[in-house]
């Protein structure tokens, strides 16, 4: 486990590649939901084997990174700060920014505030439409308000999403349960909040004037779940001028979520279809 300290927090990262080699490109790849890194090791390790550096990392509260509850904003333009000063640390002038899901959103977000620093976007399971505008602010944060109500923050320490970062990260315990229960009900309410306000846009989380200010190269490659539907990897195509879609030839499954490590099959595609996007450009 390797960590750098970023912003007052400790994250945890690996480079897949010849970190030290200056001929390949940097490329960082994140991860949905608030899963660690770990799921996207494969897809690293075969991007890194066509002469890539590819950086992974634990977002704050996710793996075994640090905890840091703090509500001043969505959670992915704080994700996507954190990563401008982690490939800052590791000499990263610029990147391709990559990602699934909340990863994609991530990536989008860095796209806005760190331009400079983005060589090209990579969005891979776009989210967006009224199944995840309902499903995911529950699951990020709503049901985690209903469960400190009731239990206070020895019950957030026994849920499995808390638990996990417990596990990873020991120093995290302490930090959940010095915090006061309402403090953490207030907190959870304003990233609920910040999030629903971008939920129901075609893309979740950004506008139609963002997503069309954006001038790097970007491709899309859709998901086929209800949380990723194939549309809105195609709205984004749209709404991203001079953007790049590659579609995996999936039928739309009526189900919640096919996790991502289920992709497996399909990585040997999306590795050549994105390594052959990173070299054009």
């Amino acid at each position: 486990m390797t960590m750098a300290m970023v912003r007052g927090l400790n994250i945890n990262y690996e480079i897949v590649g010849d970190a030290a080699d200056a001929s390949h490109p940097w490329v960082a790849l994140i991860t949905g939901g608030r899963r660690g890194y770990q799921e996207f090791l494969p897809l690293a390790g075969k991007i890194a084997a066509k002469g890539f550096r590819v950086l992974l990392h634990d977002r704050r509260n996710t793996g075994a990174s640090d905890i840091e509850l703090e509500a001043h904003e969505v959670e992915e333009a704080t994700w996507a700060d954190d990563l401008r000063e982690l490939l800052d640390q590791l000499g990263a002038a610029s990147a391709f920014i990559g990602g699934s899901s909340s990863g994609a959103r991530t990536a989008i977000m860095f796209g806005l505030r760190h331009p400079d620093a983005t060589r090209a976007l990579m969005l891979l399971r776009v989210t967006g439409g009224a199944f995840p505008a309902k499903r995911l602010p529950e699951m990020y944060y709503g049901q985690f308000i209903d469960i400190a109500k009731e239990g206070g923050m020895a019950a957030i320490c026994e849920t499995y999403t808390w638990r996990e970062r417990i596990e990873s990260n020991a120093d995290n315990r302490e930090k959940l349960m010095a915090m006061d229960a309402d403090e953490f009900i207030s907190t959870l309410s304003k990233w609920k909040e910040l999030f629903e306000a971008g939920a129901n846009l075609p893309v979740m989380g950004v506008t139609p004037d963002q997503l069309g200010s954006l001038k790097m190269p970007a491709i899309v490659i859709p998901g086929n779940d209800n949380t990723h539907s194939s549309e809105s990897g195609r709205t984004a195509h749209r709404m991203i001028p001079g953007s790049e879609i590659h579609d995996l030839g999936l039928d739309d499954v009526d189900i919640a979520l096919i996790p991502y490590p289920d992709w497996a099959p399909y990585e040997p595609e999306i590795v050549d279809v994105l390594t052959g996007f990173m070299g054009r450009h």
